[in-house]
């Protein structure tokens, strides 16, 4: 009994704490963003697909993912002006359930300039999503609990992203590829009817209204400009774990699929117990958001310079631990940054902004890391991937420093 009690009022209740306060708004919005992302299973499996099925060339697979990558931004930049112009509500309606038609619609296309036009087409308009939806979640939530907000809706994207994949593959193993983008397509669709039940205007209660009397233009703030550029080096070297890490896991240290996966997975189910609690506990006054992305990324930094000092195994753990730690400070707190920024300007703006940094990267962030593992190796990668984390570190720092004594506390 006294194990139950200490379960219950020392780690169970004060976890459940750390999610109290936010609307309900915020938990519809946060089981949509899961459903959208589950949904989207195809990705992993994207290039897969491509090779195998329709045999297209390496080189082919390559540019289309390139294709990808541009779709994404010009959507994250559409996405952005249209919830400026007729709001996030049906920016997030239109985007699911014609992203859901084109998934749906991708499998019926074989040709390669086809496949490119239709992923393109899709990313462009399945990423018209995130900016609304970061509007949307700054309208739905307290100033005072945006941060944690934030964190759940990183709760749920990372529960779906960790879902999505094994359910994609048991529907290859039944259905083919071919019942992946139908249960791709329907997921999306019904993700956007039940947004369309739940979030309707005339029923959702917006907690945070805000009116900018004189709407700023994002691209003119140049502390933001100077925030992004950070950004965008910090996350080309993050997604490095998802790109060149495998394989140095693979060939370096001879770790087995199942042995990657499960250190892959260490990332997703450390999140999902800590981020909240490590958020609300960093949620002070007495911290600034830029220095706090800051500090996350000096972890990241140092999650790349312990895997050139020993050969021992153990230290892509540690590394594990570093980089994890740090995308749980880094990446809620850059949000909540760009949202109290967006409050004096187009929202809309400043939220695609935001998207088309991550988006930017990915276009970057796969291909150099794979030139620079086969040109230099991977202990040199690393090193320069340090180079460019100390350069975002610098940066941020220059960034906290002039906010400082300008006294925006930010």
């Amino acid at each position: 009994m006294k194990f139950i009690y200490f379960l219950n009022n020392k780690l169970l209740q004060p976890y459940l704490n750390t999610f109290s306060g936010l609307s309900k708004e915020v938990w519809w919005l946060s089981l949509i963003t899961l459903i959208n992302r589950a949904g989207t299973m195809v990705i992993p499996f994207l290039s897969l697909y491509l090779n195998k099925s329709l045999d297209f060339s390496l080189s082919d697979v390559g540019m289309i993912m390139s294709a990808f990558g541009a779709g994404s931004v010009v959507g994250s930049w559409l996405g952005g002006k249209l919830t400026d112009k007729i709001g996030y509500y049906k920016v997030m309606v239109i985007s699911l359930v014609l992203s859901g038609l084109l998934f749906i619609g991708l499998q019926f296309i074989s040709t390669y300039y086809g496949i490119m036009l239709g992923i393109f087409l899709l990313l462009a308009v399945a990423d018209m999503f995130r900016p609304a939806m970061f509007v949307a979640l700054s309208a739905y939530s307290k100033p005072e609990n945006k941060t944690r907000s934030v964190t759940l809706i990183r709760l749920a994207i990372n529960l779906g992203f960790s879902a999505g994949p094994a359910i994609g593959g048991l529907i290859i193993a039944t259905l083919g590829y071919g019942g992946l983008f139908w249960v791709d397509g329907i997921t999306c669709i019904a993700a956007g009817f039940l947004l369309l039940k739940v979030l309707n205007p005339k029923t959702a209660k917006v907690q945070d209204n805000i009116v900018s009397q004189n709407p700023k233009s994002a691209y003119k703030d140049g502390k933001y400009i100077i925030f992004l550029v950070a950004m965008v080096l910090f996350s080309i070297a993050f997604l490095q774990y998802f790109s060149t890490m495998p394989l140095y896991y693979k060939d370096v240290h001879v770790l087995s699929e199942f042995k990657i996966g499960l250190l892959m997975g260490m990332n997703g189910l450390l999140i999902a117990v800590f981020e909240m609690p490590l958020v609300k506990w960093l949620e002070s006054p007495k911290y600034t958001k830029t220095g706090l992305v800051a500090f996350g990324a000096v972890l990241t930094l140092i999650s790349f310079i312990v895997l050139n000092v020993t050969a021992w195994v153990g230290v892509l753990v540690i590394g594990m631990l570093f980089m994890t730690i740090g995308e749980m400070i880094a990446f809620p707190f850059s949000n909540a940054f760009a949202l109290k920024r967006a409050k004096q300007g187009n929202q809309g703006e400043y939220m695609a902004l935001y998207s088309m940094a991550f988006a930017i990267a990915h276009i970057f962030g796969h291909n150099s890391g794979m030139h620079m593992v086969e040109l230099v190796g991977f202990t040199n990668t690393w090193y320069i991937v340090s180079l460019v984390m100390v350069i975002c570190i610098a940066i941020l720092l220059m960034l906290k420093r002039k906010m400082r004594f300008q006294k925006i506390e930010e």
